[in-house]
């Protein structure tokens, strides 16, 4: 059994640990094949699927990033996924799906930087650094690549959540580290949206309404 992250692009990364959480491989998979431009082209994107299909093995224990919302190069980032999700279908594993946001929680780091008093969202290279550092901080990882730093945590998230599973206690790990755990192994329902309740009116079109005929909802508050 290994713990598997895949954090997927045209370059993506990937990091499987042994059962004591320790480093077998660490990789970008790239496609060979010519490059179209703006994209990916066939031959690459099927090469890239190969190679993450020829570095699985069925009982791995993996967890992938999804697409953030509003990705850019959306096509592409839509055919990457698909591809690599359908190889590990293929592998008849069961990965857990994380938006990128919650594999950064994970090291703590929230996208956002406190200065003189003001909060500033972290972007691109910044973001990527503070992500680097934090890896570093907490696992005394590192890598020259963004990319398998970003599989590296998903391969602990995976491997945290089995270890939860078969009986390591939950409050082992950091207050952040707990809740991503928490939300994988008994996710909660989400509440329902109420129906907002619109006050109902005797009063007709143009007609002034009469005295009393005012009728108020029991969450409706009075105004006068």
């Amino acid at each position: 059994m290994r713990f598997i992250g895949v954090d997927p692009a045209t370059k993506t990364g990937f990091v499987a640990l042994d059962e004591d959480g320790n480093v077998l491989v660490e990789v970008d998979l790239k496609g060979a094949g010519k490059t179209e431009p703006g994209g990916i082209s066939e031959e690459q994107l099927a090469n890239l699927g190969h190679s993450l299909y020829n570095h699985l093995q069925p009982d791995d224990v993996a967890v992938m990033e999804n697409a953030a919302p509003g990705t850019q190069r959306g096509i592409t980032t839509g055919m990457i996924h698909g591809v690599l999700r359908y190889m590990i279908h293929r592998r008849k594993i069961k990965p857990v799906f994380l938006m990128p946001n919650t594999v950064k929680k994970y090291v703590g780091v929230t996208g956002w930087i406190v200065e003189s008093g003001k909060k500033r969202r972290l972007e691109g290279p910044e973001k990527k650094a503070h992500v680097a550092a934090a890896v570093l901080e907490h696992f005394g990882y590192s890598h020259k690549s963004d990319n398998v730093i970003d599989a590296y945590i998903m391969a602990k998230i995976a491997e945290a959540v089995y270890r939860v599973q078969n009986g390591q206690e939950l409050n082992s790990y950091k207050s952040y580290q707990q809740e991503v755990i928490q939300a994988i192994i008994s996710p909660s329902a989400k509440p329902s949206k109420k129906k907002k309740i619109k006050s109902q009116t005797n009063k007709r079109p143009d007609k002034p309404a009469a005295v009393g005929s005012h009728t108020h909802s029991k969450e409706q508050q009075f105004l006068f």
